[in-house]
């Protein structure tokens, strides 16, 4: 196993972990260079960037897949901060992507962090699956996301 490591070191530019969790988040969130409202009205854009997008923005590709990976470093940061177990890689990259989509504040009170923290790992893995709401609603998309998410998590710990 890997030990998580602080300020985001784990995810350093060109890093495997980095070029992983890009394809991941970004096949789960698509491309969309102009500003849209996600399903719960929030206005988006690129790869479901929120922070300080307004209707009527643009980004370009290029822009796009540097904010992520800025975007992605930066979050791993905040997982590294409430994680406090040593967890494999492809582990790792489940509970970035969770992160991404959720926010670090919802991923370090989650019973994900919960159970990984008391080195139940395999179960945190499980508590991915709570998280498949938006605006209170099951969206099939996000379920079909953290299936994925959990299999990639559970896969870190089984070693598959």
């Amino acid at each position: 196993m890997t030990q998580p490591t602080k300020n985001g070191a784990r995810l350093k530019k060109g890093s495997i972990i980095l070029v992983a969790l890009t394809g991941l988040v970004g096949g789960f969130e698509g491309l969309r260079e102009y500003a849209y409202r996600d399903p719960v009205g929030i206005p988006t854009i690129c790869f479901g960037e929120t922070r300080g997008v307004q209707m009527g923005d643009h980004k370009t590709t290029a822009d796009c897949k540097a904010m992520l990976g800025d975007r992605l470093i930066v979050l791993s940061t905040g997982v590294d901060k409430c994680l406090v177990v040593p967890v494999p890689d492809k582990t790792y990259e489940a509970y970035v992507s969770l992160a991404y989509n959720i926010g670090v504040k919802a991923f370090c009170g989650s019973t994900v962090v919960r159970r990984a923290n008391t080195e139940d790992v395999l179960s945190s893995c499980d508590a991915i699956l709570l998280w498949n709401k938006a605006g209170g609603f099951v969206l099939p998309g996000l379920d079909k996301r953290r299936h994925v998410e959990r299999d990639l998590c559970r896969a870190g710990v089984l070693g598959t």
